[in-house]
């Protein structure tokens, strides 16, 4: 099944500063062959439903080998069966109907 993911890691007592760990998920991301696009506060993941899930492991493990002691994640989960979807075909949908067609 195809998921598409709106995912914010967020590791906890690493100070206040987070990009290093922003750059190991998303290296996680790129490795499993995800289509991923990160935004101000998180990541736009899309792919199949093992491998999406798997990912998010990924990124868990990889944070705490860094050495955080904690991490909260929170993530919205999206689904459909009635026809294919991407994230950009989302995206573009808003600005077709604000009559422009750039995203």
């Amino acid at each position: 099944m195809q998921v598409m993911i709106d995912l914010c890691v967020v590791p906890l007592g690493v100070g206040v500063s987070v990009a290093p760990y922003v750059a190991a998920c998303q290296q996680v991301l790129e490795d499993a062959g995800l289509s991923h696009q990160m935004h101000a506060y998180g990541t736009n993941v899309e792919g199949e439903w093992e491998a999406v899930f798997a990912a998010v492991k990924r990124c868990h493990e990889v944070v705490h080998e860094m050495g955080a002691p904690r991490i909260t994640t929170s993530m919205r989960i999206g689904t459909r069966t009635d026809r294919e979807q991407s994230m950009a075909d989302k995206v573009q949908s808003v600005y077709a109907l604000r009559g422009s067609g750039d995203a």
